[in-house]
């Protein structure tokens, strides 16, 4: 019988063990393999044993949005089982996925703003489940800690308050050593927040308010999805081969669960919600050819909801995890222009996302106000306590071969504490990047980013660095006491223990 890696932790602790990530990794030392970039993401292109499609010939799905079970007067009830399905990514074929009802991505939320949502997930898939409704102020007996597993044929209820601004949020797998291949067979969906503001804003609804999953896969011959496993059956020693330690990238390009999709638009304003939903890719999202006038693109929320007010980008660096709330303007394009997404870190076909076909004309009455949103301004002065936080490869002795990843040179134990916040406080976290780019996830805490540039700005709650960057974060402690983890947002380096526990005292 497998060991968990609880267990395994816990004999690290006698100096017995330090990590079950030996098998299939003896190669790798405190360097080397484990540190490489590619198209400027961390990790090694996973390449499809299958001629791909030829891009722009699938049309765009979007996710239907799922109805309540039922309703009372301050709840709306949802059920969602996780079990395998089929579906047709590549043309002509079955892919097997693991996913929310069953498809990749899972099924759209709703919710409102003041309304409590309450979700039944059962699991119906071989292995143990976790789900995270990343971007949520959550209690944590509901924000999906790492060993809080649904058991297979178990059911179990997560209650979201909700009591935070309209934003873009989604929900993802988070089972200790196993997220990365679990998101990767399909477990994430979009959970979008509504308010009254948003709705007052005049912003393009409706059809034209549409969210784009971003997220790389590779394929094996049979058209089933191909991922590096240590133990493919999910049951047993966790991690990926050698090659992969630095994080899994496919080379074919899904927005929604399609291979680069084309959807024809009218000339009018789109709304759309960017999320990176890959494991280790990172983007820089640009228009071909650019708008004859004003920017590509102009942000109107960031992670965890509206901006102040809205910013103009010629290009977009989209990290895993994060979000970016935009406003595409199609009226300056003749009818029949094709604009491509397109991916300016990637080569061939990583280089392209989707298309855009100005196909007819409409009518629009949208717009995009000077001001959005009221968001108060976090100071350093405010700041009750300062850490620092180093994400890196090592820090320690390498164990049979394996250096893991770690935070402040620790790898993960569900009983090690890496910080003990007071609940109503601000703290100013200083994250610092090492070896190769992290995106850093911060549960519950929503944050500000000090010096952000013209990109993580507004509040967030993932922050993208490049090897040897450093990011000054003030974090806002609200809400509810408990412990809650921080992590890198590359999958495989947050499932070889680059995570960190925070209580809230």
């Amino acid at each position: 019988m497998a060991l968990s890696r609880r267990h395994l932790l816990r004999l690290a602790a006698g100096g017995v063990l330090l990590t079950p990530f030996a098998a299939g990794c003896s190669a790798l030392g405190t360097g080397g393999g484990a540190n490489q970039e590619t198209e400027s993401s961390a990790g090694g292109l996973l390449t499809s044993e299958l001629a791909l499609p030829a891009p722009f010939t699938a049309p765009l799905p979007v996710p239907p949005v799922l109805r309540p079970t039922r309703s009372d007067a301050d709840t709306d009830y949802y059920e969602i089982t996780q079990r395998v399905g089929e579906q047709e990514i590549l043309p002509g074929l079955r892919t097997r996925v693991w996913g929310y009802d069953g498809t990749f991505p899972g099924p759209t939320i709703e919710s409102r703003r003041g309304r409590r949502t309450v979700v039944r997930h059962r699991n119906e898939l071989p292995v143990p489940v976790v789900v995270h409704l990343h971007g949520g102020r959550t209690p944590p007996e509901h924000d999906g800690y790492p060993t809080d597993v649904i058991a297979p044929g178990g059911t179990r209820d997560y209650a979201y308050p909700l009591d935070q601004p309209s934003a873009t949020l989604w929900y993802h797998d988070h089972r200790m050593d196993f997220t990365g291949p679990q998101v990767y067979r399909g477990l994430a969906g979009f959970h979008l927040v509504r308010d009254d503001v948003e709705q007052a804003l005049g912003l393009p609804a409706g059809d034209r308010d549409v969210p784009l999953m971003i997220a790389d896969r590779a394929f094996a011959a049979d058209g089933s999805l191909r991922y590096p496993s240590l133990d493919p059956s999910l049951t047993g020693q966790p991690g990926v081969t050698a090659e992969h330690m630095s994080g899994v990238l496919g080379d074919c390009v899904l927005v929604n669960g399609a291979p680069w999709p084309v959807l024809e638009v009218t000339n009018t304003r789109y709304r759309f919600r960017l999320l990176n939903a890959s494991n280790a890719r990172r983007y820089r999202l640009a228009l071909d050819p650019p708008p004859p006038r004003g920017p590509a693109f102009t942000q109107i929320g960031s992670d965890q909801g509206l901006l102040a007010a809205p910013v103009g980008h010629d290009a977009l660096h989209l990290a895993q995890a994060e979000r970016f709330d935009v406003v595409v303007d199609f009226s300056g394009y003749p009818l029949g222009q094709r604009v491509t997404l397109v991916n300016q870190l990637g080569r061939g076909g990583t280089a392209q996302v989707m298309r855009f076909v100005v196909a007819r004309r409409g009518t629009d009455d949208s717009r995009v106000p000077a001001k959005l949103a009221e968001v108060e301004p976090l100071t350093r002065a405010q700041a009750v306590v300062e850490r620092e936080f180093t994400f890196q490869r090592g820090g320690g002795a390498a164990h049979h071969g394996v250096t893991p990843w770690t935070v402040n040179g620790q790898p993960f134990h569900p009983d090690h504490l890496a910080a003990e916040p007071a609940l109503g406080t601000v703290e100013l976290w200083r994250l610092r990047a090492q070896n190769v780019p992290h995106p850093i996830h911060i549960h519950l805490a929503p944050f500000q980013v000090l010096n952000p540039g013209r990109y993580a700005t507004g509040w967030k709650d993932t922050v993208d660095l490049g090897s040897g960057d450093e990011a000054e974060v003030l974090l806002r402690f609200d809400g509810y006491r408990g412990k809650y983890v921080f992590h890198c947002h590359n999958l495989e380096h947050e499932d070889m223990m680059m995570m960190a526990n925070f209580q809230v005292r």
